[in-house]
């Protein structure tokens, strides 16, 4: 069995992806969580929604701040992760279970890092 980090690719935007078979779910990076604190509601796209590389397509609020979550792929949003509009704080909780969407007919993608190349763009933020 693969651990966490063999399957996953990283955007510098610091939301996490996993390919299953063509279909993209996508999340908010442990990294991102942290920085953002404790998350108390978030604004998810519709089911059948285009989402484009690069462009906001949700945004989160913190007890610190609205940020933000930039796909980073294009495509159709097949769907959402409604648990968490009820229970924002799982993003906190538990990042790599707490899926934001899953995007299908992707035909473009972000430059992703692959765990180690993530974490060492981490560490060069904190500095």
């Amino acid at each position: 069995m693969a651990n966490i980090d063999e399957l996953l690719k990283y955007s510098k935007t610091h939301e996490w992806v996993k390919d299953e078979d063509g279909v993209i779910t996508i999340g908010l990076s442990d990294f991102a969580q942290e920085e953002l604190g404790d998350i108390v509601f978030i604004n998810l796209p519709m089911e059948g929604d285009e989402v484009v590389a690069g462009e906001a397509f949700a945004d989160v609020e913190s007890v610190k701040a609205v940020s933000d979550v930039y796909s980073p792929v294009t495509g159709v949003v097949e769907a959402i992760n409604e648990e968490l509009m009820d229970n924002p704080a799982l993003v906190n909780e538990a990042p790599y279970d707490a899926w934001f969407v899953k995007v299908s007919e992707v035909t473009d993608t972000e430059d992703l890092l692959d765990a180690d190349a993530y974490a060492e763009f981490c560490e060069s933020e904190k500095e």
